[in-house]
C-alpha cells in the first residue's frame, strides 16, 4: 500500500515540494492518517526504554513555563471554515489539516516525539483567519506551510505571500471575503524567491491585470533569478533528498510525520508564478500602495538569496518575511543548497532593530504567529539576531583551535541564555548540521586530515572494515547490544559499514533502520527527524518504482532565462558519449532577440549570451515562445520544424549528437545501499524538455 501510494504520488504532477508533500495519496484522492496508537510500518518499533528516559530528562530541561507563544498563537482569532481539506483541481487532496488532528488530544503526551517539537507541531495546528493589527492587517494560517497575509488598503487588499498552490491560495481569500466583506486585490508582494511564498499567485489575482498594471506585484531585487535558477542545477537530486528532510514518504503519525516546523506541511496543489511588475532595488525603498505605506529592507543572503522585510511605519507594524519566525533556520538545508551566511543574516536582523525595532508595537512574518508589544518584539529579534551571530562567531571559535567539520557537530553548543528562549531552539534548521554548514562556508569539507583528503567511496571502503571487525555475524550481534545500550550513534558506525558492504544482507539493514527511527524519535528538528525516520523506511522496504512527474510547470518555464536552459544541457550531457567531438552552434530566438554561442569542446558544453561564431557547424533559430514549448515536453524541434516554427541552417550532426548524448534524470536513484534504485542513468535521446524534478522549486 506504501509503495502505491508513493507511486500515485509520483504520477500525479506539479513540482518541487508542492508535489512532494501529496504523499501517500490513495487513489490520488487524499492523504493518508496511520492510526496514531499503532506504528504504520509492519516492522516498526515503539521508542526503547532509552529514548523515553532521555525524552523526560530533555524535557525537564525545556522552559515549558513560558506559555507565550500560545497566547500568542491564538490571539486575534476570528473564525475557522468548517472544512478541513482543500481539493486541487487535479482531483487530489492539495491540503489536509485535518490529518494532524491526532496531535490535540488532551493530555496525550508521545514518546516517538521529542517535546520541544510536540510543542511545535501543536502551536502549528492554528487554522483560520487571524487579526494581527485591528482593522488593517489579518492572517489566514494552517492553509499551507507559510501563511498568507492580507493588509487592508483604502479599496482593496495587498497580499503578502500568497502561499504555495493556488487552490489554498483562492480557499483563503475567499474564506476572508466571506468574512469581512468582498474585496478586490489590489497587489501582492512576495517577500523571497521560495516556491511557498509565491506559488499560489493565480489564486489570488489575474495576469492580465499584473500586466495592465492594474495589480501590481512587488518583489525584491533578484528574485526571478533566484526563484527559479537555485532549483534547476541540481533539482533532480534535490528533489530525491526532500524525501529525507521533508519526510514526504512518511505518514502523518506519531511515528512518521508530524510538523514541518515552520508549518504542517506544504499544499499539493498547482503551482504558478507571475513575473512582479514592481522591483525594488534599493537597500531600503519606500512604496505607497493603495494608501498604505511601507518602507521596504532587502535583506539578499539571508534565509533565500533575494529576500525583504517591510515595515509600515502608519501601523509601527514590522513585517520579518522569513527572516524572522519562530525557529532557527537553516544555514545548510538537508534537501541541498548553497550554505547560507549566519553573519549576514544576523546583521540584517540588527539593521532591522536598529531601523524598525525601536518603534514596532506588532510584528508578523510569513511563517508562526505574530508578536505584540515593543518589549517582546525586540526579545525576540534580538534572539534570533544574537542566535545566528553566536552560531557563525562561536564555530569559527572553534574552528580557530582546529575543531574541524567532523567534529563540531559534538562541540558547538548553544549558551544556556539561548537554550532558555523558545525563538533560539532549532527546529527547521539544528545545531548540529548548522555548525557544521558554518565551517564548510569558510573552510570547505576537508578537515585537513590527508586520509580524508581523497577516500575511498562507502562500498569500496565497507567490505575492508567488514572483514576487519569479523563479518556480518559479529556485527549484528554488537549492533543489538549498543542497541540495547541505547549507544546510537555508536550502532550507526559499524552497521552503516555492513550495509554498505552486503546491501542485500535484510537483517543488517533492519536493524540499522530500527537504529535510525530511534535516533528519529529523539529529535527535536524536524529535518533531521524526519531524515533518520525515511532512512529507516527505505531500509525496510526499498524505495518507491514509478514515472518521474510529467507537469512541466508553464509559469516556471517562462521565467527561465535562455541560458540558465542551455546552463543545464550542460549539465544533462553524458560527456563519455561526446569526449573528442566538436561543434559549434548559433542560437537565436528572434522574438525577444537573444542571440546564444553554444560551443562543444573537451566533452563540456558552454554557452555565452550575445555573441555568435562567425562560421557555425549548426544555427537554429526558433522564437523563445516556441521553444518553452518544447522545454515543457509538449513539442520537439523537429515538430516544430515541421510547423515552419524553427529552422535548422547547416549540418543536423551536432543536434543528432547532443540529442542521443543526454540524460533525463529520474528520482529513483539509490541513496541507501541495496533500497532498490538505480547507480547511474542512460541518456534517453529527448533531452531539451525541462520537466520535473528537474526544476525544484524549494520552499525553505
Amino acid at each position: 500500500m506504501i509503495i502505491k501510494a508513493i507511486r500515485n504520488w509520483m504520477l500525479i504532477g506539479t513540482f518541487g515540494l508542492a508535489l512532494a508533500s501529496q504523499t501517500f495519496a490513495a487513489e490520488g484522492s487524499g492523504v493518508v492518517t496511520a492510526d496514531p496508537t499503532k506504528h504504520f510500518d509492519p516492522k516498526g518499533k515503539m521508542p526503547s526504554d532509552y529514548t523515553i528516559k532521555l525524552r523526560e530528562m530533555r524535557k525537564t530541561a525545556l522552559p515549558l513555563a513560558d506559555k507565550r507563544d500560545f497566547e500568542e498563537a491564538k490571539k486575534g482569532f476570528i473564525a475557522a471554515p468548517e472544512y478541513k481539506q482543500i481539493m486541487a483541481e487535479a482531483g487530489n487532496v492539495a491540503w489536509d489539516m485535518g490529518s494532524y488532528e491526532w496531535l490535540l488530544e488532551e493530555g496525550k503526551d508521545f514518546a516517538s516525539i521529542h517535546p520541544s517539537l510536540q510543542r511545535q507541531a501543536i502551536l502549528n495546528m492554528a487554522y483560520g483567519l487571524y487579526e494581527v493589527v485591528p482593522g488593517k492587517i489579518y492572517q489566514v494560517r494552517g492553509y499551507d506551510l507559510a501563511n498568507i497575509s492580507f493588509i487592508k488598503s483604502d479599496t482593496g487588499w495587498i497580499v503578502f505571500d500568497p502561499l504555495t498552490a493556488k487552490e489554498t491560495a483562492a480557499a483563503a481569500l475567499k474564506f476572508i471575503n466571506e468574512q469581512l466583506g468582498e474585496r478586490p486585490v489590489v497587489a501582492v508582494v512576495y517577500s523571497h524567491s521560495h516556491g511557498d511564498h509565491f506559488g499560489g499567485v493565480r489564486g489570488v489575482v489575474d495576469e492580465a491585470d499584473v500586466k495592465s498594471g492594474k495589480v501590481k506585484v512587488i518583489a525584491p531585487v533578484g528574485f526571478m533569478q533566484h526563484a527559479i535558477a537555485e532549483n534547476v542545477m541540481a533539482g533532480n537530486a534535490m528533489t530525491r533528498r526532500m524525501f529525507f528532510q521533508y519526510g514526504v514518504l512518511l505518514p502523518r503519525s506519531p511515528f512518521g510525520h508530524v510538523d514541518q516546523s515552520i508549518g504542517k506541511n506544504t499544499a499539493a496543489g498547482n503551482l504558478g508564478l507571475i513575473e512582479p511588475n514592481v522591483i525594488i532595488k534599493e537597500d531600503i525603498e519606500d512604496l505607497t500602495v493603495d494608501g498604505v505605506k511601507m518602507v521596504f529592507q532587502n535583506t539578499p543572503g539571508t534565509e533565500a538569496p533575494a529576500e525583504m522585510n517591510t515595515w509600515f511605519p502608519d501601523l509601527k507594524t514590522f513585517w520579518a518575511a522569513e527572516n524572522i519566525v519562530a525557529t532557527i533556520h537553516n544555514i545548510y538545508t538537508l534537501r541541498g543548497a548553497m550554505v547560507r551566511d549566519a553573519l549576514e543574516w544576523s546583521k540584517q536582523i540588527n539593521k532591522a532593530i536598529y531601523l524598525f525595532g525601536k518603534d514596532a508595537e506588532v510584528m508578523f512574518a510569513s511563517h508562526s504567529w505574530p508578536r505584540w508589544g515593543n518589549d517582546r518584539i525586540l526579545e525576540i529579534m534580538r534572539t534570533q539576531r544574537d542566535a545566528y551571530a553566536h552560531l557563525n562567531n562561536q564555530v569559527l571559535h572553534l574552528a580557530n583551535q582546529g575543531v574541524t567539520i567532523n567534529e563540531i557537530q559534538n562541540v558547538y553548543k548553544q549558551p544556556k541564555s539561548l537554550q532558555d528562549q523558545w525563538a533560539a531552539h532549532s527546529y527547521h534548521g539544528s545545531e548540529s548540521h548548522n555548525s557544521r554548514a558554518v565551517i564548510n562556508r569558510y573552510l570547505g569539507y576537508w578537515d585537513a586530515n590527508p586520509a580524508t583528503l581523497d577516500p575511498l567511496s562507502p562500498r569500496d571502503s565497507a567490505p575492508l572494515y567488514v572483514e576487519m571487525m569479523g563479518g556480518s555475524d559479529k556485527i549484528i550481534a554488537k549492533g543489538k547490544e549498543l542497541y540495547d545500550q541505547g549507544k546510537y550513534r555508536h550502532a550507526v558506525e559499524i552497521l552503516n559499514k555492513l550495509v554498505f558492504s552486503e546491501p542485500e544482507n535484510q537483517p543488517a539493514k533492519d536493524l540499522l533502520a530500527d537504529v535510525y527511527e530511534q535516533i528519529g524519535y529523539q529529535k527535536e528538528s524536524p529535518s533531521q527527524r524526519n531524515s533518520f525516520l525515511a532512512g529507516a523506511f527505505e531500509l525496510r522496504n526499498g524505495i518507491p518504482a514509478g514515472a518521474s512527474p510529467k507537469a512541466s510547470g508553464p509559469d516556471m518555464i517562462r521565467g527561465m532565462s535562455t541560458g540558465l536552459w542551455l546552463d543545464f544541457l550542460g549539465v544533462q550531457l553524458d560527456s563519455a558519449k561526446v569526449d573528442g567531438k566538436h561543434f559549434t552552434i548559433n542560437l537565436v530566438t528572434p522574438d525577444n532577440g537573444e542571440k546564444y554561442a553554444v560551443e562543444l569542446n573537451n566533452a563540456t558544453l558552454t554557452n555565452i549570451e550575445g555573441f555568435q561564431v562567425d562560421k557555425p557547424d549548426l544555427t537554429i533559430t526558433i522564437n523563445r515562445a516556441d521553444l518553452n514549448t518544447i522545454m515543457m515536453g509538449k513539442a520537439t524541434f523537429d515538430d516544430m520544424i515541421k510547423q515552419g516554427k524553427a529552422k535548422f541552417a547547416g549540418s543536423r550532426e551536432p543536434f543528432d549528437l547532443l540529442r542521443s548524448s543526454m540524460v533525463r534524470f529520474t528520482m529513483d536513484f539509490e541513496v541507501l545501499p541495496g533500497t532498490g534504485g538505480k547507480r547511474l542513468q542512460q541518456p534517453t535521446g529527448d533531452p531539451f524538455e525541462i520537466v520535473p524534478p528537474a526544476i525544484n522549486v524549494i520552499t525553505d
